[in-house]
């Protein structure tokens, strides 16, 4: 039995599980009709209030999501089995023997970046913020196609394992070993404890009994029972399983959602300002996602370093057959992306809706902050039993993929970065791969241990993005003057990251200081890129005296040229993206395109706003009200 026909039949067993899960109706309905009243409540009393309204998984979303678990371990452990004769070596294990097809890269691109930062994390950023927060997901896709056009040609060519190697081919082996240790660092400390905090707060607040650290262990044990012994190859492709699973389940929980509040129109219709894509400088939360400067400015810092230089993401294409099928499996990423914010976003924004209306509660922190991750979890709760399991699994898909890809990219980045390089030079294939998974359990353990002390944060999506905001930018301009730049040198790159890194810590630490006259971090990254940018061409020209650097980068004749298919998907992905700007951009284009009733338009004030207040802690205070867009008059701020 190959490794499709497994597959297949893996996908057969949970569709036919998922279609009995969201078709099987109980002979009792065992949710009760009262509704939870809008109130802001402590955490205990928030998980208290779901149990009491029976809004728990019962025994058939149970057994739902122990087969989905039995099937994914199994198909990861199935399709990492090495051939009878061939023992596992470094390729097997970091580059799936560079065998993965189109569909499955795209599917692992997918699987894992969608993880509890975005079901958990974006859902409450929807409920924080509106649909603007989809800006990450649909500029991604314009990213994608960018990188994979411009961006992975060269890495391809250049025939590497790891992003830090390129830096090495490209500038020198220090550079190279500082940039290793800071993803070590970056992927354990934040990308890995942030998703197990994430998808474990979810999860305890659905499954009553279950407090946050069991919660932890056990999707930290659930990620390492196949990709552990795997490596990529078991990643890659339960990932295939792990989208399908995300996809439908994510999409139920949509559909039950905005069905809930009376449908997408009625949503829109009410509250239009939380379906705008570009705020304005008066909305609460511009300093997260500032205006224009989403679409000018710092969010391409962002997305190209997360889609272009990130090692759990990238290092799915370099395991792909060939070039083309590479830039394939992008082009399908680029497509499932577009169709993301439906599935993240959308549940968020009718979590804000039903909690204005009264309909269910939000839980505080112990600062008195609303906790708005918990959006989701709420959503879940209104599913009937069978559909509740099916989403369950969908958020477990998301969570478990997620944290598989990235301690399989610390374990290759360790392994062949800093053990090979410095440790072990001459260390056995088999060797090699007993330090990948000895470097997974480690990096594991330091995530268990680090994620519950990240429960004061109330929105996970935004804490990811700003504190690896902090260190993206100058990495970025290292890479594209590196890629492009014939004279960029090695002295060049490491004094802009030094720089750069400093100063973007400086504008960090002016703008918490002094709010009023601080830069949002995303305007912060952009600032930082071109400062970087600037220090490495001066430094460079200066120490070359305008000569190329011998170690540049030989782009060759139609090295870019790509697929018909790819080019026809990236005019769509652009067509597509201009559509919905310019249906979405505030809440006079919504009005104008919807020809909203401006009477039904509900939306929240602040009556007395403070100084530096944000819209939650308004919401806690209980300083706003519920009125008419036309009774809404300007109050300035003390």
């Amino acid at each position: 039995m190959n490794r499709k026909i497994f597959i297949y039949a893996g996908l057969a067993v949970l569709l036919v599980l998922f279609a009995f899960g969201s078709l099987y109706t109980p002979k009792t309905d065992v949710v009760q009709t009262v509704e939870m009243q809008g109130n802001l409540v402590s955490e205990k009393e928030f998980a208290d209030s779901l149990l009491e309204n029976n809004r728990m998984l019962t025994t058939l979303d149970y057994v739902i999501v122990i087969i989905y678990a039995v099937v994914i371990v199994a198909l990861g452990l199935f399709a990492s089995r090495t051939k009878k004769g061939h023992e596992k070596d470094e390729k097997d294990y970091f580059l799936a023997g560079k065998s993965l097809p189109w569909w499955v890269v795209g599917s692992s691109l997918i699987a894992a970046n969608i993880s509890a930062e975005q079901f958990i994390g974006t859902s409450g950023s929807g409920f924080a913020i509106g649909l603007a927060i989809a800006s990450y997901e649909w500029m991604s896709a314009l990213t994608l196609i960018i990188v994979g056009k411009y961006f992975l040609p060269i890495f391809i060519k250049e025939g590497i394992y790891t992003i830090p190697e390129f830096v090495e081919k490209r500038y020198n082996r220090t550079l190279k070993t500082i940039l290793s240790v800071f993803w070590l660092a970056l992927f354990t400390f934040v990308n890995l404890t942030s998703v197990l905090y994430l998808g474990a707060r979810a999860m305890s607040a659905i499954i009553p009994g279950l407090d946050l650290i069991h919660c932890i262990l056990i999707l930290a044990f659930f990620a390492a029972a196949y990709s552990l012994w795997g490596g990529l190859s078991a990643v890659a492709w339960t990932d295939v399983v792990q989208v399908v699973c995300l996809t439908f389940g994510g999409i139920i929980t949509t559909i039950v959602a905005v069905d809930k509040v009376g449908g997408l129109g009625t949503m829109v219709a009410q509250f239009p300002s939380h379906f705008e894509m570009i705020l304005g400088p008066e909305n609460p939360e511009f300093s997260n996602l500032p205006g224009i400067g989403v679409l000018l400015g710092g969010m391409w810092v962002a997305n190209l370093y997360y889609w272009g230089f990130n090692q759990y993401i990238i290092q799915r294409t370099f395991a792909a057959k060939s070039l083309a099928e590479s830039q394939k499996g992008i082009a399908f990423a680029a497509v499932l992306k577009m169709i993301m914010p439906v599935i993240v976003v959308l549940p968020g924004i009718a979590a804000y809706i039903l909690f204005q209306d009264g309909k269910i509660n939000m839980p505080v922190n112990e600062n008195g902050g609303i906790i708005n991750d918990s959006a989701y979890s709420v959503l879940i709760g209104f599913l009937r039993p069978g559909l509740r399991g099916v989403a369950f699994a969908a958020l477990l898909a998301a969570v478990v993929s997620s944290l598989a890809s990235m301690i399989n990219s610390i374990s290759t980045i360790f392994t062949m970065d800093i053990y090979k390089e410095y440790i072990g030079k001459n260390a056995s294939s088999r060797k090699l791969v007993t330090i990948g998974r000895i470097a997974a359990v480690v990096s594991l353990l330091i995530g268990v241990a680090i994620a519950p002390l990240m429960k004061n944060m109330s929105q996970g999506f935004q804490y990811i993005q700003e504190y690896t905001g902090l260190v993206s930018p100058p990495i970025l301009a290292v890479f594209l003057l590196g890629l492009f730049w014939k004279k960029t040198t090695t002295k060049g790159a490491i004094v802009g990251v030094i720089v750069g890194t400093l100063f973007s810590l400086g504008i960090k630490i002016f703008s918490n200081a002094v709010p009023s006259a601080g830069l949002p971090f995303m305007h912060q990254m952009g600032v930082t890129c071109l400062v970087t940018l600037a220090v490495i061409a001066a430094i460079s020209l200066i120490e070359n005296r305008g000569k190329d650097n011998k170690k540049f980068i030989v782009l060759e004749k139609g090295l870019f040229k790509t697929h018909s298919a790819f080019n026809v998907i990236a005019f769509g992905v652009i067509i597509v993206l201009c559509a919905l700007y310019a249906v979405f951009w505030n809440s006079s284009t919504i009005r104008t395109v919807f020809k909203l009733d401006e009477t039904q338009i509900k939306e929240r004030i602040i009556e007395t706003p403070k100084a530096g207040q944000t819209a939650a802690e308004a919401v806690a205070a209980g300083e706003t009200t519920e009125v008419s867009v036309s009774e809404i008059q300007a109050v300035p701020a003390e």
